[in-house]
């Protein structure tokens, strides 16, 4: 059985794909990153020198997609999607053959090695894996969604080229999509990390045919969504998502657990851990508002000035009247 289905290109190091391990024969390596404490995405940069650009990127993955494309402009008042990202102008072609694929923990996600060739403008593809994020990843126009597959690609001739096709996943009371009906029966084999099983009759990439024949695909050159974050990774967003249902979900979630990056900053701007990282809060989490204290005696003399260094807690009765000057200094 063959599927068609349409890519572009991006460049990144295909060693460091995430899922394309090399590895002993037979076993499953487990990355040496995660998403919590200090293995969690805000310290990936420290886990590795080649993780640096976790940190100092500024075409990250995921991001918050905009809708350019809309007819009519949609107003948000408190949070800015990424207007710059367009539609891809083709649609791909896909060719996977049925075959008995394997399904296997990673720790990090749970992952479906598959073969099969993708071509787009005279060059070919081959698609390497599929993973899974809980919740997803990428969101559109600020709307995230329960769960993102992520279909990885690397270039034939040029291992360097990276393509990744997301799909989005919404909750549904009905049959889940075919490429995630065909996975959920075989969960159970692959509980413990480290752990792989065969499936034998293979996936059917039924339903992501059909979605990306039919929907809009955004188009977008970011970065892995894992350590090392390398960049130039060409991402294809399909807008309209696939069903999972709530049985499929919940036994999917309950191996992957909570394993999505968190969404990056506009494209080509400053890398959002460098900007939080320079925000001015406190770690108490408290606004400084001015630099300097005027030391406190027992009080201030009537008619003298203060200047207020810090707010925080909560307001006590006070003896001191007079008049604030406007101006103070907030720093964020």
């Amino acid at each position: 059985m063959l599927f068609k289905s349409l890519l572009v290109a991006g460049t990144a190091s295909a060693s460091c794909l995430h899922g394309l391990y090399r590895r002993a024969e037979g076993e499953v390596e487990i990355p040496q990153f995660g998403y919590e404490d200090t293995f969690g995405p805000l310290n990936w940069a420290a886990l590795a020198p080649e993780n640096e650009a976790c940190k100092s990127g500024k075409n990250q993955s995921p991001i918050n997609i905009g809708l350019q494309h809309h007819p009519k402009p949609i107003t948000i008042t408190n949070a800015r999607p990424d207007s710059s990202v367009s539609l891809a102008t083709e649609k791909p072609v896909i060719d996977i053959p049925q075959q008995a694929v394997e399904f296997e923990n990673l720790n990090t996600t749970i992952e479906v090695v598959v073969n099969g060739t993708t071509t787009f403008g005279g060059n070919q593809f081959g698609l390497a894996q599929f993973h899974i994020h809980t919740p997803s990843e990428h969101r559109i126009n600020r709307e995230y969604f329960p769960l993102e597959v992520h279909m990885v690609h690397k270039g034939i001739a040029d291992e360097t080229q990276i393509v990744v096709l997301a799909l989005m996943f919404e909750l549904c009371t009905q049959s889940s999509d075919p490429i995630i009906a065909s996975i959920a029966p075989h969960l159970d084999a692959i509980k413990e990390a480290g752990s792989k099983t065969s499936i034998e009759s293979g996936v059917d990439f039924s339903g992501v045919l059909s979605a990306v024949q039919s929907s809009n695909i955004f188009q977008y050159s970011g970065s892995l969504t894992t350590p090392p974050c390398a960049e130039g990774v060409t991402f294809l967003a399909v807008e309209t998502p696939l069903k999972i249902n709530v049985p499929d979900f919940n036994a999917i979630k309950k191996i992957v657990k909570y394993n999505s990056r968190l969404s990056q900053n506009k494209l080509g701007a400053d890398n959002i851990i460098g900007v939080a990282a320079n925000s001015g809060y406190t770690a108490g989490g408290n606004e400084t508002v001015s630099q300097e204290a005027t030391p406190a005696a027992e009080g201030p003399a009537p008619g003298s000035s203060v200047t207020i260094s810090e707010i925080s807690g909560s307001p006590v009765a006070s003896p001191l009247v007079g008049v604030v000057q406007r101006g103070l200094r907030f720093r964020y």
